[in-house]
């Protein structure tokens, strides 16, 4: 058995705050999957979901970022969950909007709800980071407790759809699969713009417009205009 973790802040004020992409992220996975009903227990929501014929277990932790460490505590231990088959998603602001990179172990990078996760049951987890982007350090606080703005949701949507669908490439282990799906899910692909029209000398209008008058038949003048109009 797998357990898949979203951290976030309970609470519908949090509820579209870019801190919350692990949330909005397990969500896609039971939507996509058709989790079971979502239960408070161990200080947390908990649903079931079968992915790719293996029985995952969906958590939202609700004791607040800083102390997720609990309820996955708990949770490991009551059904006996190895660290190496738990997986934690989480938003990253060292990565780029929608960006994401999976590996396992290491730091904590400053995340609040790994520095709760790590003392309670190691480091050897999962973690699959989702680029919120960094606003700079000044700006952070009210960068990761903001909402995502509405131009934002031209690479949030495609990112959460690409994480309910391709969840199992990370649980059977083919984590460059799942970040090269995410990649192209992300990625955009705008109409090609259509080239500007090349720019003309002078000369060159004059050549393509038809003369309204009628031109000289003789002389010099007559000559060059008709050089000029016909391309002669």
């Amino acid at each position: 058995m797998k357990l898949l973790v979203g951290l976030g802040n309970p609470g519908n004020q949090y509820s579209e705050n870019r801190h919350n992409i692990g949330f909005m992220a397990i969500d896609a996975v039971a939507r996509e999957h058709n989790a079971g009903p979502w239960k408070s227990k161990h200080s947390a929501l908990l649903a079931e979901a079968t992915i790719e014929g293996e029985k995952v277990l969906l958590l939202k932790p609700q004791t607040f970022m800083n102390r997720s460490g609990d309820s996955i505590q708990q949770v490991a231990q009551f059904y006996k969950i190895a660290p190496a088959d738990i997986i934690v998603l989480y938003d990253e602001l060292d990565l780029a909007p929608g960006k994401v990179r999976v590996k396992t172990g290491g730091g904590n990078g400053g995340h609040n709800g790994l520095r709760s996760i790590d003392p309670q049951i190691g480091v050897d987890y999962k973690r699959v980071r989702l680029g919120i982007g960094h606003p700079g350090k000044e700006f952070v606080t009210h960068h990761v407790l903001g909402d995502f703005a509405k131009a934002d949701q031209t690479w949030v949507d495609p990112l959460l759809d690409g994480v309910g669908k391709h969840i199992g490439l990370v649980l059977k282990g083919d984590d460059n699969g799942f970040m090269n799906k995410l990649a192209l899910a992300t990625a955009a692909d705008p109409a090609p713009a259509k080239p500007a029209p090349k720019a003309q000398s002078h000369i060159r209008q004059a050549r393509a417009t038809k003369p309204q008058v009628a031109l000289p038949e003789t002389g010099p003048m007559a000559a060059m205009l008709k050089k000029l109009f016909k391309g002669e």
